[in-house]
């Protein structure tokens, strides 16, 4: 498809915060605050908040409206989510099109918010997947090094990064409620090494896919392009929510992909480490290193089912997780399998 870049931003730039999904600055405001000091201390841009902001229960109509105002302010120039949900989908039906068309800005956003992402790209909008601004600026004693990196290359300098293994993961941080969570990370364990499946070659394409529930929602609701070949030569992101659905679970949503012609029109397959424990549910280091050990043998073996051609890559950071990359949607990643390296095109 042919997909319209956003122009870049500038120090001192407004961006829009907003709730498209779930208004969690109502329930943590202290994290939310000091995730509004943060954006603008690493980027330098200054944040404005819409009505629903920070508004329990607003209607999918009024979180619309949101968007659609933020999108249509000639001074917002980029729109970031706070965090993500589960009832976007009932959102997007009052999306202006024709606003959005206007006047393109970059997008960041991910897991509940792949609805927008996706609305964006079949428009011909390019965004980003990741970020979110309760999750991964408000939190801990610092912003990570990788989330910085990548947010200032989305909203500002569309650099090329090397997306790289931070060597740590957390999958949830202390509760809002508590003040250690404005101060420390949550419990981080080492990392193992990325998978690598597919021949050893170089794929450059664009990129599409998200959280593979809320794909499958995107898909049942009939709002993706009925030709796959849409995506041929791209790059499909996958990545699992902190609701855990089991590798079998993973493996049904993924083979309907295949069975809709998704796996085989691109050329790449990048599915993010997975959570395996969230606050209320913390299994052993035994069974979370078996949940991430049996998705990765469902994905290898699917995508070798269905496109034998494809480069696999599983376990780059880029889901829900921390540290976590933020990655082109709709833009160019470069996949290689002979270096084994993966590089984002932040354009």
């Amino acid at each position: 498809m042919d997909l319209v870049s956003p122009p870049k931003l500038q120090p001192g730039d407004k961006v829009a915060v907003v709730s498209p999904s779930f208004a969690a600055p109502a329930v943590a405001l202290a994290v939310h605050a000091q995730a509004l000091e943060r954006l603008t201390s690493v980027t330098g841009l200054e944040p404005v908040e819409f009505r629903t902001t920070r508004r329990l229960n607003a209607s999918p109509r009024e979180r619309a409206d949101d968007l659609n105002a933020a999108f249509a302010d000639p001074s917002i120039r980029a729109v970031l989510a706070t965090i993500g949900g589960d009832d976007q989908i009932t959102v997007i039906p009052h999306l202006n099109a024709e606003v959005m068309a206007e006047d393109p800005k970059p997008f960041l956003g991910y897991s509940d918010n792949t609805n927008l992402l996706n609305w964006l790209w079949t428009h011909g909008i390019a965004g980003f997947h990741g970020g979110a601004t309760q999750l991964h600026l408000g939190p801990g004693p610092q912003v990570d090094p990788v989330h910085a990196a990548s947010l200032r290359a989305a909203l500002m300098t569309g650099e090329t990064l090397e997306i790289t293994e931070p060597g740590e993961s957390e999958d949830f941080g202390h509760d809002w409620q508590d003040s250690r969570a404005l101060v420390e990370f949550g419990d981080r364990e080492p990392t193992e090494p990325w998978t690598w499946a597919g021949p050893s070659r170089v794929v450059v394409g664009r990129t599409w896919g998200g959280c593979i529930e809320v794909l499958q929602w995107i898909l049942t609701a009939g709002r993706f392009p009925a030709d796959p070949s849409v995506l041929r030569g791209g790059v499909l992101l996958l990545e699992a929510s902190e609701d855990l659905i089991s590798a079998t679970e993973f493996g049904w949503i993924l083979r309907s992909l295949g069975e809709r012609g998704v796996i085989a029109a691109v050329d790449a397959v990048l599915v993010a480490r997975p959570p395996t424990s969230r606050s209320a549910l913390r299994p052993s280091a035994a069974e979370r290193q078996s949940h991430r050990q049996a998705q990765r043998d469902v994905v290898t073996e699917l995508v070798d089912h269905y496109n034998r051609e494809a480069v696999v890559v599983i376990g780059p950071p880029f889901g829900h997780t921390r540290p976590q990359w933020i990655l082109p949607y709709g833009g160019r990643v470069t996949v290689d399998g002979i270096s084994r390296r993966l590089f984002a095109d932040y354009r």
